[in-house]
């Protein structure tokens, strides 16, 4: 099966980037690199650093870091593991092609350079496209566009986010799958999740048995809940206020007062900061 190219990617980004004769590398020394404080790689596998030292010191490094500058060395746009691994390695100097770049566009050049090479683990990459959104305003199709995946793989990624803190850091250390993580979303309460995911942990559940547990939960939470009569007028203003919000309303009306409450559920705190800028987009 032919591999699905990867977009417009890097030089989508910053016009400097696609010309017509690239720069060459130039050699500069390890010390006078500094880290990349946007990166948004947050955790680094120690052992597959380990693995890629071993390759740079039989081969060297194959592919330019991208640097910018900063003061008088540079500051690390794309790169890090080869950086790291190099410094593993011994090497006193690293292949480097210098950008011209800002805060805003070096950051969308680490965001995307990681998802394209695929060195993200899934909630790292949830939160890589979520701050492609956030902060520079990509649909989920342009992102998709830009790192050479397909719009549901984007929103599919995003979802995660939903998902309770314990649970992002499970599936980070690789003890939940996307697929098994996509199936308890459909639990929707928080604590019916996090139960169904110690049981799918425990019981090394895969992600068809996930599926099936959680239909199964669903089937039962049904049975327990007889639905009660429901005004019609306000189930069409609940249904449109699930749909506007993107999560589960309750209108609570008083049988005998023209009075109630409305009740929000949200999964996660970006579950709530989304909710919130839903709610009141001029405030936060």
């Amino acid at each position: 099966m032919e591999k699905k190219g990867l977009g417009r990617g890097l030089s989508a980004l910053i016009p400097s980037a696609e010309s017509k004769s690239d720069p060459l590398p130039l050699q500069v020394e390890v010390e006078r690199i500094v880290a990349n404080s946007l990166q948004p790689r947050r955790w680094f596998d120690e052992a597959k650093i380990d693995e890629l030292a071993a390759s740079v010191r039989d081969q060297g490094i194959l592919q330019p870091l991208v640097v910018r500058h900063r003061g008088n060395g540079y500051e690390l746009i794309a790169g890090e593991r080869r950086l790291r691994a190099a410094v593993k390695a011994g090497l006193k100097a690293v292949p480097v092609i210098v950008r011209e770049a800002n805060d805003n566009e070096a950051l969308q050049l680490a965001l995307v350079e990681n998802l394209q090479r695929e060195d993200l683990n899934p909630v790292e990459e949830a939160r890589a496209f979520e701050r492609l959104h956030e902060e520079f305003g990509l649909k989920q199709d342009e992102i998709a566009d830009r790192v050479g995946k397909s719009r549901s793989t984007v929103a599919n990624s995003v979802r995660l986010l939903a998902l309770p803190q314990e649970l992002q850091q499970e599936i980070a250390r690789g003890r939940l799958s996307m697929g098994q993580a996509r199936a308890l979303l459909g639990l929707e309460q928080e604590p019916l999740i996090m139960a169904a995911a110690r049981e799918v942990m425990d019981k090394e559940l895969s992600a068809r048995e996930t599926e099936r547990l959680v239909r199964r939960l669903k089937s039962e939470k049904k049975k327990r809940k007889e639905p009660a009569t429901v005004d019609p007028d306000l189930r069409s203003v609940t249904e449109k206020l699930q749909r506007w919000l993107g999560t589960k309303v309750r209108l609570l009306h008083g049988a005998k007062a023209a009075k109630g409450r409305v009740e929000i559920e949200y999964y996660s705190l970006p579950d709530l900061e989304r909710i919130i800028r839903r709610i009141m987009p001029d405030t936060v």
